[in-house]
C-alpha cells in the first residue's frame, strides 16, 4: 500500500542523495534517523545503511494506517492524537487546537500519504509554522482525497505563504477550499498568492481574513481577481485594504466572471471604494453576495454604490451595516432597487440605522414591485417609547385557514414547492406570500413567518414545521396560562409584604404612650395634676383591667365577706380614686407601658379598665346599687399593695400599720 511516492523534503537526507521517488516517505523518514552523525563516525560505508533502509520499506509495505502513524510518532518523538487514531475512517478530522506544532503535524502528515477516508482536515491553531506546513504540501502533492483544509491561526508567515503559493501553482492537489486565515501573511506574502492563483483552476474557496495586506496587497489581488477564473468565493475581511488597495480590487471584480460571494468587511474602503465597487457592479453579472460592512461609507458612498445597483440584474444580498449612514443613504439605496426592474435583491442589510415612517412607506412600494426584498434596519425613529404594534400570528393564521377550509398543508403550499420536498428558498417563499392573496399577510408577518420556518438562517424554509403548529399552540397556551398564574402568585406575594412591612413601619412609628380607645369614644380630658413623687413598681403592676359604672365613680370598699386578698388595690399608685378623676365613658381595652413619666403613670393608672374580667365578676356579684370596681389578680399584687389598701378602705387596720404594727386581715 505504502508505494514509492515522491516527498524530497519531507525529511533532508544528511548522508546521501537519493533520487526522487525512490524511497517511501516512512523509509526516507527512518533514513533520516538512522543517519546521524555519531553513526556516521562508526561506519566505514553506507553500504548498511541502504540494506536498513531497504527491509524498513518492505515492513512498513504491509503496515496500515494506524500502524504508520505509531510508527511516526515514535521516531519524530511526539505522543500520538487518541481523537486521529478514532476517525482515521470518517471523512470529516477536526484536529484544531490540539498543540499539534511541528513535528506532532508531521507525523500526521507522513500517516496521510497514503489515507483515501479523509477529505475534509481541520489543522486550526496548532502552531505548525512554515515546517509543519511544508510537510503538508508535500503530502498534499499525493494525496488527492482531501479537498478541503483549515490550516488558520498558525503563524505561518511568508515561508508558508510560499509553500501553499506551490500547491497553488502546480495544480496538483485537490484541494478546492482553503482557510488560510490570520496566519500574518503581509504585503510581501501577497504577490505570492497572486502568482498561483492567476493560472490555478481548482481552488474554488480563498480565505485569506485576519491578515496584514494593504494597499500594495490590493492591488496585487486586484489583478489576481481580474485574471482568475476558478475562484467563487473570496474571503479579505479584517485587512487593511483602502485607497488604491481598494479601488483596484473594484476594478478586478468588474472584469471577473467566477467569483459569486465576496467579503471585505472591516477594511478601508470609503467613499472611493464604494464608487469603485458601484462601477464593477454596472458590468459585473456573477457576483451574488457583497459584504462591504464597517468600511467608512456614509451616504456619499451609498449614492455611489446606488448607481451600479441602478443597473445590476444578479446581486441578491448587500451587507453594510455598521457604516456612518443614515436615513438619508437607506433612502438611497432603497429607491435604487425600486427603479430597477430587473433587480434580484433579497436582502440589505442596514441594522445599524434607524429609520422613519417615510422610509418604511418607500420600503412598502418597494416590495410592491420586489416581493422578495427584506431590508434589515436598526429601528424607527420616535416610536422608540411606544407599544410596538401587536401583529396576529401567522402561523395560526395559516392553521385556521387550513381548518376551515379543511385543506391540506401541501394544497396551500404546492404552487411553492415544485418538487414536493416541503423545503422553499428564502427568497421564493417571501415572494409567493407577498402575492397570494387568500391569507391576509403584512411584510413584519411574512418576516416572522420566515425567521420562525428558518431559524438558523440556512436560506431554506421548510414549512414542515407549520404540520405541528395545532400541537404547538396548545402548548403556547398552557405556557402562558402558567406564566399567568406566576405572575399573579409573585404580585400576591410582593403586595402582602408590602403591606406587611407596612404594619411593621406603623408599629414602629406609633406613639407607645397613646391609648386604645373603642369605636364612637370621646377623647378623655384630664384634669392637670401637680407633679408627685415617682414610686418604683414592679413592671407586672402596670398592666392593670379596670371597668366603670353608670351610676357612680366612687369606690365602695369591699364587705367583709369578701376575700380581700381577691379584690384589693395596689398601695404603689398613691394617685388613684383619691384624685376624683372620672372614668365612665372611658373603656380601655388594654394598656402596657413600664417607662412612662410620673404624670403619665398616674393617669394610666386611674383610667385603665378591663371589660372581660369586670363582666364575669358582675354576674357572680348581685348587688342593688350599681357600683364600680377595680380589680386586679392576685398575681400583681405585693404585700406593699395589700397594705396601702388597707390603709384607704380600713381605717380600723390602718392605724397600727402607721405605728409598725401588722395589720389583722378581716375574717
Amino acid at each position: 500500500m505504502a508505494s514509492k511516492i515522491k516527498l524530497f523534503s519531507f525529511i533532508p537526507d544528511q548522508n546521501e542523495k537519493m533520487s526522487e521517488g525512490s524511497l517511501s516517505v516512512e523509509s526516507q523518514l527512518l533514513g533520516d534517523q538512522s543517519s546521524s552523525p555519531v553513526e556516521e563516525k562508526t561506519r566505514p560505508d553506507n553500504s548498511d545503511t541502504d540494506l536498513e533502509i531497504e527491509d524498513i520499506e518492505r515492513s512498513f509495505a504491509t503496515m496500515k494506517g494506524e500502524e504508520i502513524y505509531l510508527e511516526a510518532c515514535k521516531i519524530v518523538g511526539v505522543v500520538p492524537v487518541s481523537y486521529f487514531l478514532r476517525n482515521m475512517e470518517e471523512p470529516y478530522m477536526n484536529l484544531n487546537h490540539h498543540g499539534l506544532g511541528p513535528k506532532g503535524t508531521k507525523a500526521i502528515a507522513i500517516a496521510l500519504v497514503s489515507n483515501t477516508t479523509i477529505t475534509h482536515l481541520e489543522l486550526a491553531d496548532n502552531w505548525i509554522l512554515s515546517e509543519g506546513v511544508t510537510c503538508l504540501a508535500q503530502m498534499l502533492r499525493e494525496n488527492c482525497y482531501i479537498q478541503e483544509l483549515n490550516i488558520s491561526s498558525n503563524h505561518l508567515d511568508t515561508e508558508g505563504a510560499e509553500a501553499i503559493a506551490r500547491i497553488f501553482l502546480d495544480n496538483i492537489s485537490s484541494l478546492r477550499a482553503v482557510q488560510l486565515s490570520g496566519n500574518n501573511f503581509r504585503e510581501e506574502t501577497a504577490q505570492y498568492f497572486a502568482e498561483a492563483l492567476v493560472g490555478n483552476y481548482r481552488v474554488k474557496e480563498l480565505d485569506l481574513s485576519h491578515n496584514e495586506f494593504s494597499e500594495k496587497g490590493g492591488e496585487l489581488l486586484g489583478q489576481m481577481l481580474a485574471n482568475n477564473e476558478a475562484l467563487e468565493f473570496l474571503k479579505l475581511s479584517w485587512n487593511h485594504l483602502r485607497m488604491k488597495g481598494a479601488v483596484a480590487l473594484g476594478a478586478g471584480l468588474r472584469v471577473n466572471g467566477t467569483l459569486k460571494i465576496l467579503d471585505l468587511s472591516w477594511n478601508g474602503f470609503g467613499n472611493d471604494g464604494a464608487l469603485a465597487l458601484g462601477e464593477a457592479l454596472k458590468q459585473n453579472n456573477t457576483l451574488v453576495q457583497l459584504d462591504i460592512s464597517s468600511n467608512h461609507i456614509n451616504n456619499e458612498g451609498a449614492g455611489n454604490l446606488a448607481r451600479g445597483l441602478e443597473v445590476n440584474g444578479n446581486l441578491n444580498i448587500l451587507k453594510m451595516s455598521h457604516n456612518p449612514l443614515t436615513v438619508e443613504g437607506a433612502v438611497v439605496l432603497v429607491t435604487s432597487i425600486r427603479k430597477n426592474p430587473k433587480s434580484r435583491m433579497e436582502e440589505i442589510n442596514i441594522s445599524n440605522v434607524l429609520v422613519n415612517g417615510s422610509f418604511l412607506k418607500l420600503l412598502d412600494a418597494a416590495c410592491q414591485v420586489h416581493p422578495e426584498l427584506d431590508v434589515i434596519y436598526g429601528g424607527v425613529q420616535g416610536f422608540i417609547s411606544k407599544k410596538p404594534e401587536q401583529h396576529p400570528d401567522p402561523m395560526k393564521l395559516i392553521q385556521n385557514y387550513l381548518n376551515e377550509r379543511k385543506l391540506r398543508l401541501w394544497d396551500f403550499f404546492r404552487n411553492m414547492d415544485k418538487d414536493g420536498s416541503m423545503k422553499i428558498p428564502v427568497a421564493e417563499f417571501r415572494k409567493a406570500m407577498m402575492q397570494q392573496s387568500r391569507i391576509p399577510l403584512d411584510r413584519a408577518q411574512i418576516a416572522e413567518l420566515v425567521h420562525k420556518l428558518d431559524r438558523h438562517q440556512t436560506g431554506v424554509v421548510d414549512y414542515r414545521g407549520l404540520v405541528d403548529t395545532q400541537k404547538q399552540m396548545v402548548r403556547d397556551q398552557r405556557w402562558q396560562l402558567r406564566r399567568e398564574e406566576s405572575r399573579q402568585k409573585k404580585e400576591k406575594y410582593k403586595s402582602e409584604r408590602a403591606l406587611q412591612t407596612f404594619k411593621n413601619a406603623v408599629e414602629m412609628v406609633r406613639p407607645r404612650s397613646s391609648l386604645v380607645m373603642s369605636s364612637g369614644q370621646k377623647p378623655l380630658v384630664l384634669p392637670k395634676s401637680k407633679p408627685a413623687h415617682f414610686s418604683t413598681t414592679s413592671l407586672n403592676s402596670w398592666c392593670q383591667p379596670a371597668t366603670t359604672s353608670s351610676q357612680n365613680s366612687a369606690e365602695p370598699s369591699f364587705s367583709k365577706q369578701k376575700n380581700p386578698s381577691n379584690n384589693q388595690l395596689s398601695q404603689s399608685e398613691p394617685h388613684s380614686a383619691s384624685q376624683g378623676i372620672s372614668v365612665s365613658d372611658l373603656e380601655v381595652k388594654y394598656y402596657s407601658q413600664p417607662n412612662l413619666s410620673i404624670s403619665e403613670a398616674q393617669t394610666h393608672y386611674q383610667h385603665s379598665m378591663a371589660t372581660s374580667d369586670l363582666e364575669m365578676y358582675s354576674k357572680a356579684q348581685s348587688f342593688d346599687t350599681a357600683t364600680s370596681y377595680k380589680v386586679m389578680p392576685l398575681r400583681t399584687r405585693s404585700s406593699a399593695q395589700k397594705s396601702h389598701y388597707l390603709a384607704r378602705n380600713c381605717p380600723a387596720a390602718s392605724s397600727p400599720q402607721k405605728y409598725g404594727h401588722r395589720a389583722k386581715s378581716p375574717k
